[in-house]
């Protein structure tokens, strides 16, 4: 501790870092010795060097060098490194029998250091001691046999000195312990430097039969073909595909194979290759042998040549979309249809079987759909182009064993399966079909199809019990009825016929009672029953007062051309517009007004015309609000309605219109006069001159929509005028269509 001068403890100023930040610039601890070993001013100098002179030094030094080896392996003695370096040393002085004495000491600390035993052995072999190489290598592969180096050393030993016998020897012991592929090799090659070919080849059927693998048997024809065996390179091709028909197959092999023959120009033997190997192995792993198929057929084939290989690629195609989702029954379709092209009876079928195995897993009609299809290919398959009559039968049987009836069916294949019954004139069992398929699920379309055929086979009693089997299934159908009724008419049964239309019309429900009516006065006009006919006009407008009943109605007595036809025309077009005044549907009035307007063109006078076009309407442009699902405001949209002059309660909408034209007019005309409303003693004239104000407007439109060109001198609308307004003789303005807003 330190003091001052007058006895005080002296503390140390410290110094404030005001900057604690870490510098830009670190230095590491191991810059701080590198620093300093740099900085180093005190150099060691190098031990002197020491000559010896004399035998008695160099017995010293060693003397002194063998007591550090063996204080060294003494502190550490399992180091095989100070083992090796004092053998070494050792070897350098010539001293073989020191440092044999040595090697074997470190072999019984531990034989399982191979550097030890080629290190042993390189020192014997540098001595020209071959027996001592020779027994040390007999004690490593003995000892240490699964090390290939040894075995490698002393073959090649045994090789350089030449003695051939000792080398095959050593090969055949280590050929024992099944060793890699490398050691075959090497065995193989050194008896071709040996130029022992036999051996070679016994050493390669040795090899396939541990080693076999598909390059193994590749460089084994390989080998043959080199040394110009090319019919036993064949053979060994030939035994490899025998040999893995029923293991893994590669398509290596078989590219080797005609890579081979087409060295040889074998071109038929090379596409009988390539289709035997693409038959056999599977699509997915046969990649290589399509492309180098497609580049031999491009290169030697013909045109059918070429179009086989876009065949065989378009299979491999299908068979991986099938693969990945098996229910793709698109997919399955195509496949079917490249199979039947190209393929035996044989394989398209077990592609059919493949793809009819892969059933839908729901039980819903829409999901079995593109399935049956699948079915009924098979089936019209075996019947039309293989002919074979019982399995089709089968095939049917099958597909109708596997629907879920109860749940759904499908008519299609109940017809086709009875279609092919009687084509094989087997009539019983194609009725017994379809009364099975009626029993069990019957249905419209199989009801309709099993009448066709009897109607076919001309059996028209089975068709009356049909049919009315059928109606009994459904007796809302209308083409039922129908068509029961056109049978009968057919044999000539016009009582009968009659008495179906009857049945039908007194049902209580039909889906279109419009056309079982229709047909019924089509066929009572058909047999010139005109009271019949307008007998059931006024029933059916009991019933309903459509306006187009009518029209036809007014149509079928134009056509009969009575007397009195158009009287009773024009009475009908009367009573159909009285009946339409309340019908909210305008468009089926105007369209009543039209047709009447068509009749009183082609057969009226000018009177009859000028009454129908008085009653035409108005047709006026309104705006009305349009409120979207959730109920807010979605704007305004037009629309068209009319106006018909008959419908009095339009009047006051429109003198409430004419009165606004009127104020507007006035408005635009700057006149300053206030326009003031009719006195109280004058309300009759007032009106009288408001509805003339109303009629002229609504004439003028009509004439506008509906002037009729045809008519001769003047218009009707102006011999109108001129008759009922004989003071007004000016013509007036047209005013356009009229808009109105409606909330």
């Amino acid at each position: 501790m330190a003091f001052t001068v007058a006895g005080k403890q002296w503390i140390p100023t410290v110094v404030k870092v005001k900057n604690k930040a870490p510098t830009k610039v670190q230095i590491t601890a191991e810059q701080l010795l590198r620093e300093a070993k740099e900085r180093q001013l005190e150099l060691l100098a190098p031990p002197p060097q020491q000559k010896i002179t004399d035998e008695g030094e160099l017995n010293d030094y060693k003397l002194q060098k063998r007591k550090e080896f063996e204080d060294n392996i003494r502190k550490n003695h399992a180091g095989m490194s100070k083992w090796i370096k004092y053998a070494q040393w050792e070897e350098n002085l010539q001293e073989i029998q020191r440092a044999r004495s040595i090697y074997e000491r470190a072999l019984v600390v531990d034989h399982h250091i191979i550097t030890l035993w080629l290190k042993y052995a390189e020192m014997e072999m540098k001595s020209r001691q071959v027996n001592h190489a020779r027994n040390i290598w007999d004690r490593a592969i003995t000892i240490l046999p699964h090390v290939n180096q040894f075995w490698y050393k002393y073959t090649h030993m045994e090789e350089t000195l030449g003695n051939i016998a000792e080398c095959r020897q050593v090969f055949e012991r280590w050929m024992k312990r099944d060793p890699d592929e490398q050691a075959w090799h090497s065995y193989i090659n050194f008896e071709l430097r040996c130029n022992e070919e036999d051996k070679a080849r016994t050493i390669y059927e040795k090899f396939i039969i541990v080693h076999p693998e598909v390059k193994n048997w590749i460089k084994y024809a390989s080998f043959e073909e080199e040394h110009g065996y090319i019919t036993r390179s064949r053979e060994v091709y030939e035994r490899a595909a025998e040999f893995f028909v029923t293991q893994h197959m590669d398509e290596n092999l078989f590219v080797a194979f005609a890579k081979f023959e087409e060295t040889q120009k074998e071109i038929e033997r090379i596409r009988v290759i390539y289709k035997y190997a693409l038959d056999r192995i599977p699509k997915h792993q046969a990649r290589e042998l399509f492309k180098n198929y497609t580049m031999f057929e491009k290169k030697f084939g013909d045109q059918r040549g070429i179009e086989d290989v876009i065949i065989r690629k378009q299979r491999f195609q299908y068979e991986e979309e099938v693969k990945a989702n098996p229910h793709n029954y698109d997919a399955w379709f195509d496949y079917l249809r490249l199979v039947e092209s190209e393929a035996d009876s044989d394989t398209v079928r077990e592609v059919y079987e493949r793809a009819i195995a892969n059933i839908p897993p729901i039980q819903e009609k829409r999901h079995w759909r593109r399935y049956i299809y699948l079915w009924i290919n098979y089936a019209l398959y075996e019947e039309l182009q293989v002919k074979d009559p019982e399995r089709t039968r089968q095939v049917y049987q099958t597909c109708l064993e596997i629907i879920p009836h109860k749940k759904f069916t499908f008519a299609k294949i109940w017809l086709l399966s009875a279609k092919f019954e009687i084509k094989q004139k087997n009539l019983q069992g194609a009725r017994k079909i379809m009364e099975r398929a009626i029993g069990k699920c019957p249905k419209n379309k199989l009801l309709k199809g099993y009448i066709e055929i009897e109607l076919q086979l001309r059996e028209f009693n089975r068709c009356r019990k049909l049919y009315g089997k059928y109606i009994e299934f459904s007796p809302v159908n209308c083409t039922t009825w129908i068509k029961f009724a056109e049978l009968e008419m057919m044999l000539g049964e016009i009582d009968r016929a009659r008495g179906i239309f009857e049945l039908a019309i007194g049902q209580p429900q039909l889906e279109m009672p419009e056309l079982v009516w229709k047909s019924y006065i089509d066929f009572e006009i058909e047999q010139k029953e005109y009271e019949n006919t307008r007998n059931l006009y006024k029933r059916l407008l009991q019933r309903t007062q459509h306006v187009k009943v009518w029209i036809s109605y007014a149509k079928f007595e134009l056509s009969v051309k009575r007397p009195d036809w158009l009287q009773k025309c024009r009475q009908i077009y009367e009573d159909a517009n009285k009946s339409t005044r309340s019908c909210e549907e305008k468009e089926q009035r105007l369209m009543l007004l039209e047709s009447w307007r068509d009749f009183e063109k082609e057969f009226g006078t000018n009177i009859t015309r000028w009454k129908v076009r008085k009653l035409l309407p108005e047709k006026v442009k309104k705006r009305r609000k349009v409120t979207a699902e959730d109920g807010s405001d979605a704007g305004w949209e037009e629309y068209y309605n009319y106006i018909f002059p008959e419908d009095t309660a339009n009047q006051p909408s429109l003198k409430l219109l004419a009165m606004a034209k009127m104020w507007k007019r006035q408005q635009v005309d700057g006149n300053a006069e206030e326009t003031t409303l009719p006195s109280s003693d004058e309300p009759a004239a007032a009106a009288e001159n408001q509805n003339e104000s109303e009629r002229n407007t609504v004439t003028e439109s009509k004439e506008k929509r509906y002037n009729d060109p045809d008519d001769s001198g003047r218009g009707i609308r102006e011999s109108y005028s001129d008759e009922d307004d004989g003071e007004n003789n000016k013509k007036k303005k047209r005013k356009p269509e009229r808009e109105e807003d409606e909330d």
